[in-house]
């Protein structure tokens, strides 16, 4: 479940930031490695945020290890936060936007991802998503399918 608020006994084992890169209409999914949770998937570049770390900060640190990409935290926008509740754990998603003029060099970290592609939100909404980014993709800033 999916919730703008907190739910009444919320308790998040951790935090992720993830960055929607985005060239025009299209954005970046990558591909997780089969090994990985959610193997074969694809998803938004994303990681967890440590201890110690703002959210920005972590972003900045996940984009440079997933795809290579130096992000400044100027350089995105915070889009969102949501609080998901999977059925073993409950945590905190915090969406940001990195537009582009031009598609980025991608250096794909090949121990986490083993593709990637540039998508239109109808095109990525038809791919094998992890769970839940449908919603992401989806997200239009409002309640409406939380």
């Amino acid at each position: 479940m999916i919730s703008k608020i907190p739910f009444a006994d919320f308790q998040p084992k951790f935090e992720v930031a993830s960055c929607f890169i985005e060239v025009g209409d299209r954005f970046l999914l990558l591909l997780r490695q089969d090994a990985k949770s959610e193997g074969n998937k694809w998803g938004v570049p994303a990681g967890k945020v440590e201890s110690g770390e703002t959210t920005e900060q972590a972003l900045v640190r996940e984009i440079q290890e997933e795809i290579g990409l130096e992000l400044s935290r100027e350089g995105v926008e915070f889009f969102d936060t949501v609080y998901v509740r999977y059925p073993d754990y409950d945590f905190v998603y915090h969406m940001f936007r990195a537009p582009f003029d031009q598609e980025p060099t991608i250096a794909l970290n090949l121990a986490e991802h083993k593709d990637f592609r540039w998508a239109s939100m109808p095109e990525a909404l038809l791919m094998n998503l992890v769970q839940d980014e449908d919603a992401w993709i989806a997200q239009d800033g409002s309640s409406d399918g939380y």
